[in-house]
């Protein structure tokens, strides 16, 4: 079933809200998943315009309405625009979520700063300037931020140093971001393990598979719906939900 089949639930009417990265992959099925609960939404992209219009084109047919906003999350005076014309927009923001994430290998060999530095401001800096930005109008309405953490921020994988630190990071902004944001607003993270999505090569089901005691990978319903829990419990703040069929519980026999 595809998001325009769906038929739109009321669970989140009247609210908005921004996903950073949604033009493709998983920003895109979360934000498609919260249009679908009756949310209007603000569509972030870099670069993708022509897939990111479409992701909005898709979620005004569920009848909700939705916008697309280009912006370089590397730049803080970005991320202020970004938010700025989302709030003016639609006059409020209710919801923020910050999916929008590189994947940089590195190991501590090839390792650059300029690797470094593309993994930290993507994956945890420009998450902490859009909390800053939106945090104002999220005040106003007791909203929620959700942050894509990995399960490489609570493993750590060698091969990918930068990333890891980066989203180790963010577990702890998170929870930095929850006390300091409180009462009025929620902030939490999923870390998800692999997701795999149509197209994507064969090779890493099967590696992940082998580690992981639920022995299949993950699907975007299984992220959206995470999403979505943390977005709608009133009495969790500060927490990094991992959803990644218990790979970070222990290595399997085999």
């Amino acid at each position: 079933m595809t998001a325009a089949d769906a038929k739109p639930s009321e669970t989140l009417k009247g609210q908005v809200a921004l996903v950073t990265g949604a033009a493709k992959r998983l920003g895109r099925a979360v934000a498609l998943r919260l249009a679908e609960e009756g949310a209007d939404i603000v569509v972030h992209y870099r670069s993708s315009q022509a897939e990111a219009q479409e992701a909005a084109s898709e979620i005004e047919k569920l009848g909700r309405r939705a916008i697309a906003i280009g912006a370089d999350l590397s730049k803080v005076a970005e991320i202020k625009r970004l938010i700025d014309e989302a709030g003016k927009h639609f006059g409020r923001l209710d919801i923020l979520v910050n999916s929008a994430a590189n994947f940089l290998p590195a190991s501590v060999i090839s390792t650059t700063e300029e690797v470094w530095d593309a993994s930290l401001d993507t994956n945890l800096r420009a998450p902490f300037f859009c909390a800053q930005a939106a945090a104002p109008l999220l005040r106003r309405t007791r909203g929620v931020i959700v942050n894509f953490a990995d399960t490489g921020g609570i493993l750590g994988w060698t091969g990918y140093i930068p990333h890891s630190v980066s989203k180790a990071g963010v577990v702890v902004l998170t929870r930095i971001l929850a006390k300091a944001l409180a009462p009025e607003v929620r902030v939490n993270a999923i870390a998800p393990g692999t997701i795999t999505m149509k197209g994507d090569p064969p090779e890493w089901e099967a590696d992940f598979i082998a580690l992981t005691p639920l022995r299949r990978t993950g699907t975007p319903n299984d992220v959206t719906e995470a999403v979505l829990f943390l977005v709608q419990s009133k009495f969790i703040t500060g927490h990094t939900l991992v959803v990644d069929g218990g790979r970070t519980v222990e290595v399997p026999q085999k």
